[in-house]
């Protein structure tokens, strides 16, 4: 037993000495693989916020040209209602000047008529001298005395009736004249308020316009951001197509090597675990296998010890986990969460079946399934 101890010390410093054996010495580790998955599952959680907030600036937009068309259409309405406003208030001034020249002439009309009357009055009382009884001596027959008599009876009426008519056309012409006046005070207002309404709708349509121009700004600026990012998210996405390539190659290229490894026969080594090693076992089953069916994680287990009793790997379960570059949750920090937070009953039952001897594979290696390697594939895993 101590000559396999120190074949397998040895073995340990040579495998310090030629990295190459294992994933060390790979150009491209699961690490850049993964560290590029990270980067694209963030940028297109970004490129994705981008859309959205762009679609929302897009609505935004929307929504203000349907309001702007809106208060255009209502600008419009306004106008025509103005335009047909001071039609009627142009036509009611007329009316009014026509008013104002029909009471001019009515009540010159009856100046004139009271002026007439006036002077019939004075020629026949003051300046004809006539009297009743004169206009009865002189009078040829009672006829003609009658009739003179009647002549100045029907002057006095017909000048109070003409009188009377013009005074009474003089009334209605002046309460219409009033009435149109009111009428067209009450349009002079209604034209004010038009105009203090067409007012209030073109500064909305101001504010809006600005708002609208705000927005295509907004709307420039998030669309550069998506390009920006969409461009990130292509090189990314190139980046770790490249890097699957490169590693895919370099697993092939040493794949000749890995056969050859697993031609060791490591059935007769045994190992007992260190204090702790069971949890630190059942830790990173869970990290690479959690969702995966019962045998992946068991084959994950049966791995890890494959290594532990491979002369080129390190002789106990602690320096195979944490050998560098080896398993991408120590690196990631994902273990370190998962001894911190506890590990579940299930990958405990798979890590102590694993060391009491259920090993269900003779591999070293596993990795998700990609095309070119060979190998037994449980669930994502391919194991080789």
């Amino acid at each position: 037993m101590k000559k396999t101890y120190l074949k397998r010390a040895i073995a340990s410093i040579l495998l310090l000495c030629c990295l190459s054996l294992t994933t060390v010495y790979a150009d491209v580790t699961q690490d850049d693989i993964n560290d590029a998955k990270e980067q694209v599952d963030n940028l297109e959680e970004q490129v994705e916020d981008a859309k959205n907030t762009l679609d929302k600036i897009n609505d935004k937009k929307d929504e203000l040209e349907g309001n702007l068309k809106n208060l255009n259409g209502n600008l419009q309405a306004l106008a025509e209602d103005m335009n047909e406003l001071e039609a009627d208030i142009a036509a009611k001034q007329e009316e009014i000047a026509t008013a104002t020249t029909e009471l001019e002439a009515a009540e010159a009309r009856s100046a004139k008529q009271y002026d007439d009357m006036k002077l019939r009055i004075q020629y026949m009382y003051e300046n004809g001298n006539m009297s009743m009884l004169s206009m009865l001596v002189e009078s040829d027959s009672i006829s003609d005395f009658l009739n003179q008599a009647e002549y100045v009876t029907s002057i006095n009426n017909y000048d109070r009736e003409k009188l009377e008519e013009y005074q009474k056309l003089q009334e209605e012409i002046e309460e219409k004249k009033t009435l149109l006046e009111a009428e067209e005070t009450e349009l002079l207002a209604l034209k004010e308020e038009m105009e203090a309404k067409q007012k209030e709708v073109s500064n909305l349509i101001a504010a809006t316009e600005s708002n609208i121009s705000k927005t295509k700004t907004e709307i420039a600026s998030a669309e550069e951001n998506k390009k920006d990012l969409e461009e990130k998210l292509k090189y990314w996405k190139e980046y770790e197509k490249e890097l699957e390539a490169q590693k895919i190659k370099e697993d092939l290229a040493r794949w000749e090597e890995i056969q050859n490894m697993e031609k060791e026969d490591w059935s007769g080594v045994e190992y007992i675990p260190l204090d702790g090693e069971a949890y630190l076992l059942a830790a990173i089953i869970q990290c690479e296998s959690d969702g995966e069916p019962y045998e992946g994680k068991i084959a994950v287990g049966s791995v890890v010890m494959n290594r532990v009793r491979h002369s080129k790997f390190p002789n106990t379960i602690t320096g195979v986990i944490y050998a560098p570059n080896q398993f991408a949750p120590v690196a990631s920090g994902r273990l370190a969460y998962r001894l911190e937070a506890g590990v579940n009953d299930t990958c405990k039952r798979a890590a102590l079946e694993v060391l009491n001897g259920n090993i269900t594979n003779n591999c070293l290696f596993f990795r998700t399934v990609v095309p070119g390697i060979e190998g037994t594939i449980i669930g994502n895993h391919i194991f080789y």
